[in-house]
């Protein structure tokens, strides 16, 4: 587990649902990057937000912020405003580990006989976006008593009301509204402040509330602070507080306009007597509630009309969500250890692991979103205050694996607006989604790898759901889409796109070339399987032949010896072409056809021999690197891949835009079909390179980018732990098989609703079920030819043994704590 402390300028892991936007935890405990508003807003501090300790033990006290020192920058023009509290008294240190979604820290200073610990989280469980998608974040602080004398321990959990919040002024003063409402709430199990206000109307886009809640019914709340002039409120709460005093004070609501100071601030107080040796917790939650977005992508779209959140139609503002998480939150945090449990078993190597659950984390970001119907859509990254790139953009989304495997529903509503809403009836789809929002199509030129992988995530879906309906809506219009794709970029018939082929690069290629062959070879084979699934024998059989035809064609054509090329009699007759260039790119459908169950789509020797000369001329050391006169990702020491090399001469006048970048994305699609293909220790190599340029000082481990922070692409990385695995699927049958890359290990799964762990020995072959429920009629895992024994919890189950797998006579179903096992000789 990787370690990060309080020095490191970028460990800032973030904290919040699924749609809701996040909140980051420094490694020193300082909460930062409040991108709660339904667009990014990097550097934004709500004001006055921080978890304070007042001690008293014998004849001492001490009084200090829950955070540990930090390096400051001091090239600001103005310092650091106080809203930041960065001028109070801190721990000497800190050290965070991460195992999703939890984060813990602890704080250590040689002055204070305490142990201070942190975990924070939102709750994540696989399969429950609902319960995964609470805007709101958990923080246990316990402290533990080492002073040999009984101790007096007061926490109070502090910030700002967000309601009608407008950003910060030149002099980085905060703009709120004077119309706020600080609430102290009591109830039978929990007590805290919800901060609201009556500045704009409940439709508004700056709309918001939050608040502060405990689960301890008599906790001290200072339900506002102290209003006055320039930096009075912060200095008269400072001052109590360092006297053990939290309590409201009359004559503590008024309000001055001279100076800055026009924060609404509340407090929450927990106090507690620890014996020496022992240890209490205190628990807080921060709720926020910021109902009403854009319908749209950009300011302006629909003239201005807004809709809600999902999660505003789950809750009514943020007290009711910070309610119904403590009133859950046992249940809430043992469903999210079960699932950290369960991904960090995982026989992964480190880096793969890292790789796999640090990325998540995009799925939470201002990245992410779900419409008011629960509809999932999502923008290619996130700048600093607005998306990046809209429209859940279908070429990008392509390479993305970790929203499919572990929450499937978002995926298929993902794919009905793209075949069912997005397509015309031509068959041409839109690769930026706006029909959806209420917005004219997007008009550009269709992408041809966009297109063609989504008809492969179309079965994908279908393969990890099971779901019947789901497939019978979306066909027809599939087919549409896959027709158009033959007619308008495989215009010769012969199952290699050669007219003009927009793409994930932002141009056109020309000619056959790997990317979109690939491509359709992997939509060729979906297609004839999705028709073979509806019943629809004749079209399988062309789909199948056409397979056959276009395999074939596509060595003839593309193939120059070591790997897939790109043939034109004049690579710069059309500007941003790669011609005999070894594209990173080249197998990125055979990737995604293994993914969605497809298997191989080229032969195993020219596979092989492909992507391992993409290993070889374009994963490059820092030495090994030319300038690069496009955007710039790695430093001349850190090794990275870039997108395309020439090894052999020939590269164009100007080479296709991005072809000397580095992306996080493409490296682990590339690292994910280095596994498939059993070439583990290359893959082991580039993705440690990526993980290790991610280590907290120069870049975030939690925000990879690359067009913008948090970008999509990267969750391309949740294929390592499939690859390794060798998992695969077909809940509608009940298939299920693992073939992994060494013999013995552990392994997280998911499909059809259900989650939980696999685990292979020699002898022996068990498959824990943690949550939901699972119908198997069919097993395949390495070695079953020597089976001796099915059982489901102890009891002995038959069996018939066929090839490669085991048929169940009798359905097993599996449900939340079920253990299946099978005895081998």
């Amino acid at each position: 587990m990787r370690q990060f402390d309080n020095t490191m300028q970028h460990a800032d892991f973030p904290l919040g649902g699924i749609g809701t936007g996040t909140i980051s935890l420094h490694a020193s405990g300082h909460l930062k990057d409040f991108q709660i508003f339904n667009r990014p807003s990097l550097d934004v501090k709500v004001p006055y937000s921080f978890f304070g300790m007042h001690a008293q033990w014998g004849d001492k006290t001490d009084t200090r912020v829950v955070e540990a020192e930090q390096f400051p920058d001091f090239y600001k023009g103005r310092g650091y405003h106080p809203i930041t509290t960065m001028g109070l008294k801190r721990f000497k240190a800190s050290t965070m580990c991460v195992r999703y979604p939890f984060a813990e820290i602890d704080f250590e200073d040689s002055t204070l006989p305490f142990g201070v610990h942190m975990s924070a989280f939102t709750p994540f469980a696989p399969m429950n976006a609902e319960d995964s998608g609470m805007p709101a974040a958990v923080f246990h602080i316990d402290v533990e008593n080492r002073s040999g004398c009984e101790a007096q321990v007061l926490l109070a959990s502090s910030m700002g009301n967000i309601h009608n919040y407008r950003g910060s002024d030149c002099f980085d003063n905060v703009l709120v509204s004077p119309d706020c409402e600080n609430l102290a709430m009591r109830e039978a199990d929990l007590s805290g402040v919800f901060m609201t206000g009556h500045a704009v109307p409940e439709d508004d886009l700056h709309y918001a509330n939050n608040a502060i809640l405990t689960p301890e019914p008599d906790a001290e709340l200072l339900k506002m602070w102290y209003r006055g002039g320039w930096y009075d409120g912060i200095m008269d709460f400072w001052s109590k507080f360092s006297k053990g005093i939290i309590e409201s004070q009359d004559g503590d609501d008024k309000f001055s306009v001279v100076g800055p100071e026009s924060c609404v601030v509340g407090s929450v107080g927990v106090r507690k007597t620890i014996a020496p040796g022992e240890r209490a917790r205190f628990t807080f939650v921060l709720s926020w509630y910021v109902p009403n977005r854009i319908r749209g992508w950009f300011a302006g779209d629909n003239d201005g009309q807004t809709m809600k959140n999902y999660y505003a139609t789950q809750y009514g503002d943020a007290f009711q969500v910070g309610r119904s998480l403590i009133h859950r939150l046992n249940g809430l945090e043992a469903a999210s250890r079960r699932f950290a449990d369960a991904l960090y078993d995982s026989s992964l190597p480190e880096s793969m692991l890292d790789a796999v659950a640090s990325n998540i984390a995009v799925l939470r970001s201002n990245t992410c979103f779900r419409m008011e119907d629960g509809t999932f859509m999502g923008w290619e990254g996130s700048h600093e205050q607005m998306g990046s790139c809209h429209g859940t953009c279908t070429h990008v989304w392509n390479y993305a694996q970790t929203v499919a495997f572990l929450f499937p529903e978002l995926e298929k509503s993902a794919r009905r607006n793209e075949f069912l809403v997005e397509t015309n009836e031509d068959g041409k789809m839109t690769f930026r989604a706006q029909r959806r929002l209420g917005m004219p199509d997007w008009g550009m030129y269709p992408a041809a790898d966009g297109q063609f992988g989504t008809i492969m995530r179309a079965w994908r879906e279908w393969k990890l759901s099971g779901d019947r309906a789901y497939l019978e809506e979306i066909y027809p219009s599939v087919v549409c889409a896959f027709e158009f794709g033959l007619r308008e970029w495989d215009q010769d018939g012969d199952g290699v796109p050669e007219a003009r082929q927009h793409n994930t690069y932002d141009i056109e290629f020309f000619g056959p070339n790997p990317l979109s062959a690939v491509m359709e070879l992997g939509a060729i084979k979906a297609m004839a399987a999705m028709a073979r699934e509806m019943g629809d024998g004749e079209r399988a059989g062309k789909m199948e032949e056409l397979f056959e035809r276009a395999q074939k064609r596509f060595d003839e054509l593309c193939w120059q010896g070591e790997f897939y090329c790109q043939r034109l009699e004049n690579v710069d007759q059309y500007p941003y072409q790669f011609g005999e260039g070894c594209l990173s790119d080249q197998l990125l459908g055979q990737t995604m056809a293994y993914l969605a169950g497809l298997g191989r789509l080229l032969s195993e020797d020219r596979l092989n021999s492909a992507i391992r000369a993409v290993y070889r001329h374009n994963f490059l050391t820092g030495p090994e690197r030319k300038e690069c006169l496009q955007r710039l990702y790695v430093a001349q020491d850190e090794p990275g891949l870039v997108l395309c090399s020439w090894p052999n001469g020939g590269t164009p006048r100007f080479p296709f835009v991005y072809s000397g970048e580095v992306w996080t994305g493409i490296e682990y699609q590339v690292a994910t079909l280095l596994l498939y293909q059993g070439m583990m220790e290359e893959a082991e190599h580039l993705v440690s390179a990526v993980r290790r340029r991610f280590d907290g000082v120069r870049r975030s481990p939690w925000n990879e980018m690359e067009c913008g922070f948090y970008y999509a692409r990267a969750m391309a990385s949740w294929g390592l732990l499939i690859a390794m695995s060798g998992f695969e699927c077909d809940a509608a049958h009940g298939y299920l098989k693992f073939a992994p890359k060494q013999k013995e290990g552990r392994f997280f799964w998911s499909m059809g609703g259900a989650w939980g762990r696999a685990h292979f020995e020699e002898s022996r072959f068990e498959l824990r079920l943690s949550q939901g429920c699972l119908k198997l009629k069919t097993v395949s895992i390495p070695g079953i030819e020597r089976i001796q024994k099915l059982c489901l919890n102890g009891s002995e189950r038959k069996f018939d043994l066929k090839v490669d797998s085991i048929s169940i006579p009798e359905e097993i179903e599996l449900k939340a704590d079920d253990v299946l096992r099978i005895e081998l000789k």
